[in-house]
């Protein structure tokens, strides 16, 4: 995209020597940053001051006998420009052009350099009485473009004119410099181009406010929260080491010891909280960059803040809030363990008393980095809390664990605020998170990688849904009925162990209908509820899973809520014949009304079945077809109980000697047919495995 530069003069003669431009070493950050843009220049004319001189010198480097009314338009290419930009050159004639053409120059650009000959009072006298105001008319108030006053033939002049223009610069805040230079002996002519990309490039007005001499609270905001960020113990202060991280996250150079104390000192001599514990405050911190302004090094707090995601209105940019991030259909979003070390970090930087859990006031300390606060009320609901009702360390990384399974795009918004791609030194927040497999290839193979199961919990209305949902977040009956009605939630997530592995286990609460959506069918498993106590409860769970899950590989588990109370006879059909003759395993009694935390039975099933669909919960199988109720048969079956009684009563009613225990040839018949027997149990395996 094509960016332009204006340059506008008031009066007529000058040059430009290109070559000092390629004194100015830049932060390879900017480098990179700006590589891709193009600055246009536009020259305009007013009689004899030498601005088609200062194209043309720019050009021939060198100062020109003759000068035309008009130059053409030239390219200087970035490699020979101070922040390694092309500069596109138009020059603009009042004798030759219109004024329309002069508007659209205008309308055209990013920064405007006007030039008065600080020998002439008329020629800085109009810059006020015509050109700034001709240049506003054409321009938003609220986008103003940034000015910068160039004083021309200094050569003439034995003294500066500056005390001249500085009330003009105090008057119009849209200016953002004033340099003076001579076209006849090349005096700050790079200084003129340099000063005119950088007023695109890092303007001044977003940033600081000349009237006030102070920063501009959008500024103040941004430049908190990377202090914030920046702030690795939550401390208050920036040490030398997190000044250090600070330097090589924006700089890509180290501060030596030396440095680090000059900068200390100054702070200490102007602001009086400015240093604290030989660490830098938020005020200090605040006060380098408005000294950095004032001395005209604007672009030093531009480069933090481009660092830090934000763009030239303050604002962080959709790039680093919403990295891209392909997410194919039937896969879903985990975070990796590398996101759970650094919300680890996180936590315990602002866990502040060390309770293992975030109360209010640490949750909000949290949450100032970004713009509102993210999570509800509702999340006290949703994740493990605390007897006071705080959010613990494990219900944390479980809130963050289902925002990145529903939302992953909201999710890389929020760890953006908290700059992980800055902290964790990466490219963007996309890296903290795995895309699973396509779950077809994890049932073809039988085996999951996945960490993250949702199980969709189906019933009708008061048939204990909620219970089930607050349960798995270890509450009993007594706690959950403190929950305000407004504060609900239709999710829960919690920890599960299935044989030594953690895995997440997210409960979705689906509101009863007559028939479920296309989206409250996509779940690993479906905990399938009735109310024991309503004679009326398990004909919705029948009908539901004839209409949705019948004919598909979806696990089903049937649930009997409310089992501490009286069970009253279904009136549609048996729960425990229905899921015979459906091959599912019998309905799972289960209650909330207990003293202690509810039993985790039942999510431990889900989760087993979650992991392992095709095996149908092998400690709950009762189909007696697949190879695990086979075996189970065969071990359970009269004929095996038989034999192995025979053979105890054998070697028990055999009268034999010590000696005969000790004799070698007892221990190898007894190993013989040990082996004997596993063999052909292994045998047996294999053929009814390969039979299944």
């Amino acid at each position: 995209m094509w960016n332009y530069i204006t340059t506008i003069f008031t009066a007529g003669d000058g040059s430009v020597n290109v070559l000092p431009l390629l004194q100015v070493i830049l932060r390879l950050s900017e480098i990179i940053l700006w590589q891709s843009i193009i600055l246009a220049v536009c020259v305009l004319f007013a009689a004899r001051v030498g601005k088609t001189s200062l194209v043309m010198s720019l050009v021939s480097e060198e100062f020109p006998e003759e000068v035309p009314a008009r130059a053409e338009e030239i390219t200087i290419p970035g490699d020979v420009t101070p922040e390694r930009v092309p500069t596109h050159i138009v020059d603009y004639s009042e004798s030759e052009q219109t004024d329309e053409q002069l508007h659209h120059e205008i309308s055209r650009a990013n920064v405007i350099c006007i030039v008065y000959a600080v020998n002439n009072k008329n020629s800085i006298d109009k810059v006020t009485n015509h050109w700034i105001p001709l240049i506003n008319e054409r321009t938003d108030k609220d986008s103003r473009i940034p000015l910068i006053l160039v004083g021309n033939k200094s050569d003439l002049l034995d003294y500066s004119s500056m005390e001249t223009v500085l009330p003009i610069m105090n008057q119009y805040s849209e200016i953002e410099t004033c340099v003076e230079c001579s076209a006849k002996n090349l005096k700050n002519i790079s200084e003129l181009f340099y000063y005119a990309q950088k007023a695109v490039l890092h303007p001044t007005g977003p940033l600081y406010c000349p009237e006030d001499k102070e920063l501009k609270p959008a500024c103040v905001k941004a430049l908190t929260r990377i202090f914030k960020i920046s702030d690795l113990d939550n401390d208050g202060i920036l040490n030398d080491a997190e000044l250090n991280f600070f330097q090589r996250t924006c700089f890509h150079i180290p501060l030596a010891s030396q440095a680090l104390e000059d900068v200390k000192n100054v702070v200490r001599k102007n602001v009086h909280d400015g240093v604290s514990g030989n660490g830098l405050t938020l005020n200090g911190f605040l006060f380098l960059h408005t000294l950095f302004i004032q001395r005209g090094r604007h672009e030093t707090t531009w480069t933090v803040l481009r660092r830090f995601g934000y763009d030239d209105d303050l604002e962080l940019t959709p790039e680093y809030l919403f990295p891209q991030l392909k997410v194919p259909v039937d896969c879903t979003t985990e975070l990796n363990h590398h996101a759970y070390l650094f919300l680890q970090s996180m936590f315990d930087k602002h866990d502040q008393d060390r309770d293992c859990a975030l109360s209010p006031e640490e949750l909000k300390d949290l949450f100032k980095v970004f713009p509102y606060i993210p999570w509800g009320p509702d999340v006290n609901n949703t994740v493990c809390t605390n007897e006071k009702g705080w959010i613990t360390y494990q219900g944390f990384l479980s809130q963050w664990t289902l925002t990145t399974y529903l939302d992953v795009q909201r999710c890389l918004e929020y760890l953006g605020y908290l700059g992980y791609s800055i902290l964790t030194e990466q490219e963007s927040q996309a890296t903290a998170v795995t895309v699973t497999r396509d779950k077809k290839i994890d049932l073809h193979k039988r085996q999951t990688q996945r960490n993250v199961f949702r199980c969709n919990v189906i019933g009708s209305t008061g048939c204990g849904k909620s219970g089930i949902l607050q349960a798995h977040l270890g509450r009993n009956l007594m706690r959950q009925q403190k929950i305000r009605e407004e504060h609900k939630s239709y999710y829960a997530i919690n920890t599960v162990y299935v044989y030594g592995q953690e895995k997440y286990l997210l409960l979705h609460h689906i509101t009863e209908c007559e028939s479920l959506s296309p989206a409250d069918t996509v779940c690993d498993v479906v905990c399938l509820v009735y109310d024991i106590t309503d004679p009326k409860s398990f004909e919705y769970c029948a009908r539901i899973f004839k209409q949705h899950f019948m004919d598909s590989r979806t696990p089903c588990l049937i649930v009997a809520a409310k089992s501490d109370l009286h069970e009253v006879k279904q009136e549609s059909v048996s729960p425990a014949d229905f899921c015979k003759k459906h091959k599912m395993p019998p309905p799972q009694a289960f209650t909330c009304n207990t003293a202690d935390t509810p039993s985790r039975e039942i999510f431990f099933k889900l989760t087993t079945m979650s992991m392992y669909p095709h095996a149908r919960l092998r400690c709950l199988c009762t189909c007696n077809r697949c190879t695990y109720c086979l075996c189970q048969n065969l071990l359970h079956s009269d004929l095996l109980q038989a034999v192995k009684n025979k053979l105890f009563t054998s070697i028990v009613n055999r009268h034999m000697s010590q000696a005969e225990l000790k004799g070698s040839t007892f221990w190898l018949r007894a190993s013989f047919g040990a082996t004997i027997f596993a063999v052909l149990g292994f045998a047996m395996y294999k053929a009814l495995l390969k039979q299944r």
